[in-house]
């Protein structure tokens, strides 16, 4: 069983500017029961089928499959709500991996920044262009992102 243990930002985007390659991926969910998330995803040319169970706190167990990539595109037509297509840049920090998304089609405009960690109270340096934690904020998962699009969404200041 892998334990993923992940804080999730928003960017300052005063203070980003994209950092090496991005990759292009698309994603949808087969199901978006809190117990047991089931995502389909492609990145690049390659298909991956990831289980989620629920979330205590910022920890929760998820399952990662490598799938062939015909399946994949198979899978991503059963979804049960809009796919969530994003550019990914993956960010080396502090000796953490930290990788950024910037989100687009309804979900433009929303960037979010996560990094996995190995204890859910390690500390880690966070880096300038990181702004508010959002991790246990229900609305930046991407499975709520798929049914309610951030475009869509009532920002009150």
């Amino acid at each position: 069983m892998a334990k993923e243990i992940e804080r999730k930002f928003l960017l300052n985007l005063q203070k980003w500017k994209p950092i090496g390659k991005k990759v292009f991926i698309r994603q949808g969910y087969l199901s978006d029961d809190p117990e047991r998330i089931v995502r389909v995803r492609i990145s690049e040319k390659d298909g991956f089928l990831t289980i989620k169970d629920l979330s205590q706190g910022i920890i929760r167990n998820e399952y990662n499959y490598s799938i062939p990539l015909v399946d994949a595109e198979e899978l991503l037509k059963l979804s049960i709500s809009t796919p969530v297509e994003k550019f990914r840049y993956n960010v080396m920090k502090e000796e953490k991996l930290w990788e950024v998304d910037e989100f687009l089609g309804e979900n433009r405009g929303l960037f979010l920044a996560e990094v996995e960690l190995i204890l859910e109270d390690e500390n880690i340096d966070l880096p300038e262009w990181v702004g508010k934690e959002v991790s246990e904020d229900n609305r930046y998962y991407n499975s709520y992102l798929s049914k309610h699009p951030f475009s869509k969404w009532k920002i009150i200041s």
